[in-house]
């Protein structure tokens, strides 16, 4: 007889993991299937975001940053290093460190919420009375079937591809590829001026690698706020040294032996051309159905190839749920895991919610870009009267002696009602200010309110507290 189960997650990344264990928590019966695996074959829990998304990235990036700032940095503070010197060998093992721990961590908490893992690609089969049944298909072919009451589709996504161009990961690369590159390219491409294509280009910039970045929108960081995308593409650009060209044609590519010709079109209609070492290719990412069985069962997408979904992450089949990448919203990763944790509470009868309009996005580039709510675009075009509060970094005391002063707080309240509607960060730590304004707005708080909060002084957090009293023209040290 089939293993039968409450609850079976199919992916194991962020949405899938914390979906298993909150099921479990509640006192289901549960089993996550995920067919990730490490280098060495064996299973490695945590989907893209901890095996090759966030979490290696982020190492890649520190280390650079050290790197940089050892170069650059500390003979500010009074430091001498003598001959500073980069062992990428060593960088990209303290990299899988990372990993291990991680997904290992996850492997613990399955254990430690009785949560069953299964190794394999799971699809749907078909239905069994109250019961589906699924088939989890390991790397040796074998296969099993298990029933579960409950199923949680968590598949995540999948990098989105360039008609033309065959990524081999070994000249032209997707983000596992990027964060593998064995040593400093002299001249390094990146397709994409989103997070991985401007995190990426500037790990490899801080090494020395020469980076040209080709971004076809006519716009930098279209989806941010207007103010702060053109003060971080001048940071990147006149800092970082990433050379930034937007509203580009891609012409032909081709791939040689050592290197790769990229022909394009630049935004005044001249025609340009680029030999690289290493191409990033970094176009986004799309929904991951991929042997998910959805055809065969009827589970119904939509022409994104997304899973359709109510505001509840109900299917279109019953006692089917999906979340995180493959469904509609923000492709990120804390938005799966809440996604996921509020489907394992309402299989449990409770009532979660997840509200979209307070969730963070972060690029972890230097200086950092955070920002929640809207930005000042979009109350323009909503016609929504607003006020704005704005605080520069070069005026905070924590700021200046962290030797990382560039960028500024900016925060949108409305003009009626005072209720903050957007926050926007570039400067430093902003990946852990933006809470607070996440928090205030969870709330509905006013500018007000975080303009009467007492701030720790010296804090960066006190620039989130003048951009509050900005909102009424009261700021007091600018």
């Amino acid at each position: 007889m089939s293993k039968q189960f409450d609850v079976v997650v199919i992916g194991g990344g962020p949405g899938g993991y914390v979906a298993a264990i909150r099921a479990a928590q509640l006192g289901f019966s549960t089993a996550c299937i995920d067919a990730t695996s490490s280098k060495d074959g064996k299973p490695s829990l945590g989907g893209t975001c901890l095996n090759v998304g966030c979490i290696p990235s982020k190492a890649l990036l520190e280390s650079s940053e050290n790197y940089e700032r050892a170069l650059h940095k500390f003979a500010d503070h009074g430091i001498s290093t003598g001959t500073v010197k980069m062992d990428v060998a060593q960088m990209l093992k303290r990299k899988e460190d990372i990993i291990s721990k991680n997904t290992g961590g996850i492997a613990f908490l399955f254990r430690k919420n009785k949560v069953t893992s299964l190794h394999g690609l799971g699809s749907f089969k078909g239905r069994a009375g109250d019961k589906w049944q699924l088939e989890v298909k390991g790397a040796d072919g074998k296969s099993d079937t298990i029933e579960a009451t409950h199923v949680i589709v968590a598949t995540g996504s999948k990098v989105r591809q360039l008609p033309g161009v065959t990524i081999d990961n070994q000249l032209v690369l997707d983000n596992e590829g990027a964060l593998a590159i064995p040593a400093v390219p002299k001249r390094l491409g990146v397709i994409g001026a989103g997070v991985i294509g401007l995190e990426m280009g500037s790990v490899w910039k801080r090494l020395g690698a020469e980076v040209t970045v080709l971004e076809a929108m006519p716009t930098f960081l279209g989806a941010a706020d207007e103010q702060v995308a053109r003060e971080a593409q001048k940071y990147l650009t006149k800092e970082t040294g990433l050379l930034i060209h937007t509203g580009v044609k891609l012409g032909e590519i081709k791939t040689g032996k050592k290197d790769i010709t990229v022909n394009w079109t630049d935004a005044s209609g001249a025609a340009q051309k680029n030999v690289f070492d290493r191409l990033i290719v970094a176009i986004g990412r799309v929904p991951n159905t991929d042997g998910l069985g959805a055809a065969e069962v009827g589970l119904k997408l939509n022409e994104r190839g997304q899973v359709e979904v109510d505001d509840d992450c109900r299917t279109n089949l019953p006692n089917v749920w999906a979340i995180g990448d493959v469904v509609r919203g923000p492709m990120l990763a804390h938005k799966a895991s809440e996604e996921g944790v509020a489907v394992a509470e309402r299989i449990a009868g409770q009532h979660p919610h997840v509200d979209f309009g307070v969730i963070p996005w972060v690029i972890y580039t230097s200086p950092e870009i955070a920002w929640v709510g809207k930005t000042e675009q979009q109350l323009k075009a909503e016609g929504i009267e607003y006020k704005k509060g704005q605080f520069l970094f070069s005026a905070n005391g924590r700021a200046l002696a962290l030797g990382e002063a560039k960028g500024f707080v900016k925060m949108l309240a409305c003009k009626q009602t005072d209720r903050i509607l957007g926050v926007h960060i570039v400067g430093p730590f902003a990946s852990e200010l933006i809470s607070e304004a996440v928090v205030a707005m969870e709330f509905s708080a006013s500018s007000e309110d975080l303009a009467r909060i007492v701030h720790a002084h010296p804090s960066l957090s006190e620039a989130m507290h003048e951009a509050a009293l900005g909102c009424d023209g009261r700021t007091l040290h600018s």
